[in-house]
């Protein structure tokens, strides 16, 4: 294999990422690797803890040879959403052959049987879809239990990153030449908030920083990690930012959000002034059927005025590919992007000028995910800064 592809949060990039990384140039023989990683805000609905450049100079020094942005309408979606968003970034650079994602069973075929009949949604499969949903079952067993599920194994849609990859799998094969898949078994527990030593989930990494604790992390992160983590302190300015847009914008707005459905909108409003944290809000409007991830996504999207209708629309239209870092010796590599990619590569300010309307529209999201971030930490980064690493 010549270029392999991941699509990550890396928040923050930890000694599991760097096993993954490994395994995609020792194990799968990748000559380069391209990461599609989300910027400033993430899947679970929260700010990174840090920006999307140093994030990106970690993969870089970590064995990665390219990095792109997944753009953060995709970014804050869920996974469904997310895994689309970061495939179409994949195809449009035209140059990878295989996609590699972590997943805590299963194999290839599996995934690959189990996608192909989810995408075949039938008259019948959509009738029982809906009444699936109906009874308040999850989108991802909602869908599984529409086909015929006996033929295959409930853990790929029950377990966070299974759930992930079978999104990513399903994904590639919208597309008349999918890029090959590579599910790899990883270890630990996803969500798993108790600190552990060496291998440890993100979630307990970022809960530590939370707390004040993040010199503890040092040994669950590599070294050049850790140097800019130690002091880390998590952006908790966003939580009034959050909050403000969440009691200023009206209920009729609001439900034109992604995933915000069944009149969530007005649960969200009538709790939102009695609730003065984030987490205090996130806590009473979460219930068994609206997970607080779901609740957190609404909201930050409500926030950077992103809409379903738009995120269908980047789901439709050309976009671009946005370069956060690239390694100094694989400079090359993004010459044959550039030739090849059926989309703008944008490495400098100038390169917005290719972009079209919903190109720049998308674009335009990116730039206030970025100032937002960095009037919450008194950050200075640059939306059209590139690292040369």
């Amino acid at each position: 294999m010549k270029i392999c592809a991941c699509i990550t949060e890396y928040n923050p990039f930890h000694l599991g990422h760097l096993k993954h990384l490994e395994y995609i140039k020792k194990t799968l023989g990748a000559e380069k690797l391209i990461v599609i990683m989300s910027g400033n805000f993430c899947q679970r609905g929260e700010p990174a803890i840090l920006n999307k450049f140093t994030r990106a100079k970690h993969a870089i020094l970590a064995g990665a040879d390219v990095v792109i942005e997944l753009p953060t309408v995709f970014a804050t979606a869920n996974a469904e959403v997310f895994a689309k968003g970061g495939v179409k970034v994949i195809n449009g650079l035209n140059v990878v052959d295989g996609l590699c994602f972590g997943v805590e069973s299963g194999k290839k075929q599996e995934y690959v049987s189990l996608a192909t009949a989810m995408n075949n949604e039938s008259k019948e499969f959509k009738r029982a879809l809906k009444e699936n949903l109906a009874n308040g079952v999850s989108l991802a067993k909602a869908k599984f239990n529409a086909i015929k599920s006996g033929e295959h194994d409930e853990e790929l849609i029950s377990l966070p990153n299974n759930i992930l990859g079978l999104e990513y799998t399903k994904a590639t094969l919208l597309y008349d030449n999918p890029v090959e898949i590579y599910p790899m078994i990883r270890t630990g527990d996803h969500n798993d908030g108790v600190l552990k030593k060496g291998v440890t989930s993100a979630t307990s990494i970022r809960s530590a920083v939370k707390s004040g604790l993040a010199k503890k992390t040092k040994g669950n992160l590599p070294p050049f990690v850790f140097e800019d983590i130690k002091n880390c302190v998590y952006p908790f300015g966003f939580e009034k930012m959050i909050l403000a847009h969440a009691i200023t914008t009206p209920a009729e707005q609001m439900a034109k959000v992604p995933d915000c459905t069944e009149g969530l909108e007005n649960r969200i409003k009538a709790l939102c002034k009695d609730n003065k944290t984030l987490d205090g809000l996130i806590e009473k409007v979460s219930t068994k059927r609206y997970s607080s991830a779901r609740v957190r996504r609404i909201l930050i999207a409500n926030m950077l005025g992103i809409t379903k209708d738009f995120t269908d629309e980047c789901l439709k239209e050309p976009l671009y590919a946005k370069v956060l870092a690239v390694k100094k010796e694989s400079m090359d590599l993004l010459s044959v992007i550039a030739e090849k990619s059926s989309v703008p590569l944008l490495t400098r300010k100038s390169d917005c000028d290719k972009l079209k309307k919903t190109a720049k529209n998308c674009f335009e999201i990116d730039v206030l995910a970025n100032d937002l971030y960095n009037l919450a930490t008194g950050g200075k980064a640059n939306e059209n800064h590139m690292l040369i690493i």
